[in-house]
């Protein structure tokens, strides 16, 4: 009863951990509507700094584990996070003037180095605490839907703190929100340090590695998965927030709380993803990991491919917020309604994949975590190419990235996750 109860306190520690991740990595793309409405190159850049940093401290972050444990890395990530929001503050003082931009950018790397740690904490200890498979998964979901929550509600509150981006707007305008993330990561630094977590990998510390996660061909594959996954969750959302925001023609046109109007309809992908995951916390234990992948894998290629065709003057209703009329139903084109649907299938996919990489992998858990969070650079990657993209082709005929990089999942699904090396001993 005990270690239950002690398994218990570190699940919801962990869970609260999740949502913290999404809560500090989802203010990159709403705050790069207001850097990119003065220098046009920085929309996705603050989000590739995000991301960048996982490629440096993925490795150090699962070396980490294994020397210091859950706990202190969990610790020492949590400071390095207020850290960053500080100096993302510090880019809205008006005396820095043109530096402020390479401000805000380090604040962001910043954090990118204390998102990567907490990732590379959370995902692991909640599969380990489930047993693996199934249950580890369905842990995992758990505390995905926490993240999901958080990620809904920050750009929706950013879009509330902005409005209608101008030549006037500026990082002074979301300070609130700042303040908001310096106390959270304050609290939990204080939290985290009084809760017991179970630590695996310093248990196992006089064990011999004969091999390393590299030598599990469906831990490799998954680790490329993951790289598309992250390119995939971030892109949509953050593609749809610059199209609704963009009043000229080639963006959706809208005049008035543009800005607004696309981090509601991102927060109801966000929201979508919420319920996706908690959906696969109750089917979890009956469905396998694999059927789940396979399936959302599949509709998700065919919503962003209706998406596509969709002509822009084709429109629906979606929830949206503007200063004048507060909460109300805004028109926007057809397709974004597709691409927010897509949070239902993108809410099991981080799970699913950590979960169908990492199964069999024993004691080289810890360090195929780190790799693992590494291979989330991605998330700034793939985004940044499709902005690129966008401009050069349009909004919607950038998400024929998103389609190839959902073709590799769906084959990941189906062959890549099976474990073709089971006969290198993991105990």
């Amino acid at each position: 009863m005990a270690n239950k109860n002690k398994n218990m306190v570190a699940i919801i520690t962990m869970c609260f951990i999740f949502a913290m991740i999404s809560f500090v990595t989802n203010m990159a793309a709403p705050f790069g509507q207001i850097w990119g409405n003065q220098y046009e190159w920085s929309r996705m850049a603050g989000n590739l700094m995000n991301f960048a940093a996982y490629l440096f401290m993925g490795i150090p972050a699962g070396k980490m584990l294994i020397k210091y444990g859950y706990k202190k890395t969990t610790l020492i990530a949590l400071a390095v996070g207020f850290i960053g929001v500080c100096i993302q503050y510090l880019s809205s003082f008006g005396f820095l003037a043109g530096s402020a931009i390479y401000v805000y950018l380090l604040g962001a790397f910043v954090c990118g180095f204390c998102v990567c740690m907490l990732n590379t904490v959370v995902n692991p200890m909640l599969n380990i605490l489930g047993g693996g498979g199934n249950k580890g998964n369905q842990y995992i979901q758990i505390g995905g839907t926490l993240n999901s929550l958080t990620g809904t509600l920050t750009p929706l509150l950013v879009g509330a703190l902005i409005g209608t981006v101008s030549a006037s707007t500026s990082m002074a305008d979301v300070t609130p929100l700042l303040f908001i993330a310096m106390g959270v990561f304050a609290v939990a630094f204080a939290i985290i340090s009084f809760v017991k977590i179970p630590e695996p990998a310093q248990e196992r510390k006089a064990t011999v590695y004969e091999h390393s996660a590299w030598n599990f061909r469906h831990f490799v594959l998954g680790a490329v998965a993951i790289f598309f996954y992250v390119g995939i969750e971030v892109g949509i959302p953050a593609q749809i927030i610059f199209y609704l925001s963009d009043a000229t023609e080639k963006g959706a046109g809208i005049l008035v709380n543009g800005a607004a109007i696309g981090g509601a309809v991102a927060a109801v992908y966000w929201l979508l993803m919420m319920v996706g995951r908690f959906s696969s916390t109750v089917i979890s234990g009956k469905v396998s990991t694999r059927a789940q992948m396979i399936m959302v894998s599949a509709v998700a290629i065919v919503l962003v491919l209706v998406a596509i065709l969709i002509p822009k003057t084709v429109t629906v209703n979606m929830p949206g917020y503007s200063a004048a009329d507060g909460f109300a139903m805004f028109q926007v084109p057809l397709s974004c309604l597709f691409l927010v649907l897509c949070g239902l299938c993108t809410s099991v996919m981080w799970g699913a994949i950590f979960n169908l990489a990492v199964e069999g992998l024993g004691k080289y858990t810890e360090a195929a975590s780190g790799i693992f969070m590494m291979l989330v650079v991605g998330g700034g990657i793939m985004p940044f190419i499709q902005n690129w993209i966008a401009k050069v082709a349009g909004y919607m005929n950038s998400y024929w990235l998103v389609i190839a990089m959902l073709v590799f999942l769906l084959y990941y699904g189906v062959a890549g996750c099976k474990n073709v090396n089971k006969d290198i001993k993991v105990d």
